[in-house]
């Protein structure tokens, strides 16, 4: 009974709650107030919780950013391992090859010289200019030696590639490439050394000793092969096959050059002589010792050099002519010393030929003629840049005297940019050629006089 009494009491007074709850107005308010702090206690916990997941979320693409860098480290390390075991292999390659460079003084170059060239009434007969663009030179070059004192030498060469109307693919003009110097050494000592093969015929100093790529003017004499010009004497491009002995005695004061090749042949050569030629030079200031000289020194050396030179072959048949004898000799000198800040070179030679046993297309000579060629030149290297380079103007004056028949000459002035040095270079040259037009010697004449206007650039290394 008291249960029941009890429990009766508890639901009347919950009854009378839920029917009267204005009567309980603290009560109430108490709750709302613990409602409004969960909610708030709810909203919090729902920020940090979503804090939480940001910074998991962060922590989670910073690692799979590490992971992707160590990945890559990884790829990279495994690259570079690749690229050692390259470098590895390419440097006992380029080992090898230092060694063999290093062993055996093995050297390498190419030089090259690009031409556009204006010749007046030079197409047509004589009728029509000509714009020409041609290489004037392409040579690639090999040196090395085999053991101490004795080597090789040789140049792969093309001549006048491009040149209208030339074609001579054998010799590398016009067309083709071909062996133009190639020749075994020995040096005893510098004062007695051996070359054998093909190579410059020692005869004149401009076309016997000196670099076709270190002139002083745009090219070689118009009378040895310069401008458009041909050779006087037989050569293979300026070269011929034999055997030769030089040196530079007395600490190199004197040069001499001597030599014994083929010269003429086949049917002009019937008894098959063969030719001797022969050059001394006397340096009275520096020395010149090599085998390719310069025509210009631009102000770093100061040299004073007379030279003479011989050239004979007996025996021949030239133009129709049987046994004549080709004798040719030739005096010179050689001048090139620092001014100041700038610097002056001057070349003169004297050449006496008779029998002479090469033609001249721009004149009156052809084979079997007796004539004489001198030619002066000089150049000033002024001082100080001038932009990139440095400028030296230049002339020459080279003159033709055929026995009994007219005279031509070749004046030229000229202007070099040199950029660096021989190596990169820039030329621009006039070239006048003057002879007789009312006179033909068996119809030898070849044209008016012409104007030749040529623009150069060398580059080489």
């Amino acid at each position: 009974m008291k249960r029941v009494a009890w429990n009766s009491f508890v639901l009347l007074f919950l009854s009378f709650i839920i029917v009267c709850p204005t009567n309980f107005p603290a009560f109430a308010g108490e709750k709302n107030r613990e409602v409004e702090l969960l909610k708030i206690r709810l909203k919090q916990i729902e920020e940090e919780k979503n804090r939480e997941l940001n910074e998991q979320k962060k922590r989670i693409e910073a690692q799979e950013k590490e992971n992707r860098k160590e990945a890559e480290k990884t790829n990279e390390i495994g690259k570079l391992k690749q690229s050692a075991g390259k470098l590895e292999k390419n440097e006992e390659v380029l080992g090898r090859l230092s060694d063999l460079i290093t062993d055996h003084k093995l050297k390498i170059g190419l030089k090259t010289q690009a031409w556009y060239q204006f010749v007046e009434e030079g197409a047509d007969g004589g009728t029509k200019d000509l714009h020409d663009f041609m290489f004037r030179r392409f040579y690639f070059s090999i040196k090395g030696e085999v053991m101490p004192n004795l080597g090789f030498f040789g140049h792969i060469a093309a001549d006048r590639i491009g040149q209208d109307g030339l074609d001579n693919s054998g010799m590398g003009l016009g067309t083709g490439i071909a062996v133009r110097d190639a020749w075994i050494y020995y040096n005893f000592d510098e004062a007695f050394k051996m070359q054998m093969g093909r190579m410059y015929i020692p005869f004149t100093r401009c076309y016997g000793t000196e670099s076709t790529f270190a002139l002083l003017t745009l090219d070689l004499p118009f009378t040895q092969g310069g401008t458009r010009g041909s050779i006087f004497y037989t050569s293979k491009v300026g070269r011929d096959d034999g055997i030769l002995f030089w040196g530079n005695p007395f600490n190199g004061k004197l040069q001499y050059r001597l030599g014994i090749s083929e010269g003429v042949e086949n049917d002009d050569n019937p008894d098959d002589s063969l030719r001797y030629t022969g050059r001394v030079s006397f340096n009275l200031l520096e020395p010149e010792t090599s085998w390719f000289n310069k025509g210009t020194y631009l102000g770093k050396k100061k040299i004073l050099a007379l030279g003479a030179g011989c050239d004979y072959q007996k025996d021949l048949t030239l133009n129709g002519e049987k046994d004549q004898s080709n004798l040719g000799w030739t005096i010179d000198l050689f001048f090139d010393h620092p001014v100041g800040k700038g610097a002056i070179t001057v070349e003169a030679a004297y050449i006496d030929e008779k029998n002479v046993t090469g033609d001249q297309k721009y004149s009156w000579l052809v084979k079997g003629d007796d004539a004489q060629i001198y030619y002066i030149q000089g150049g000033y290297l002024l001082p100080g840049n001038i932009g990139y380079g440095r400028l030296q103007p230049y002339f020459r004056y080279e003159r033709l005297n055929v026995e009994d028949r007219p005279d031509t000459t070749f004046p030229s002035i000229g202007l070099n940019y040199f950029l660096k040095g021989h190596n990169a270079k820039l030329t621009l040259d006039w070239t006048m050629i003057n002879q007789k037009k009312d006179f033909n010697a068996a119809g030898s004449y070849s044209g008016d006089d012409q104007s030749l206007i040529t623009l150069q650039v060398t580059a080489g290394l």
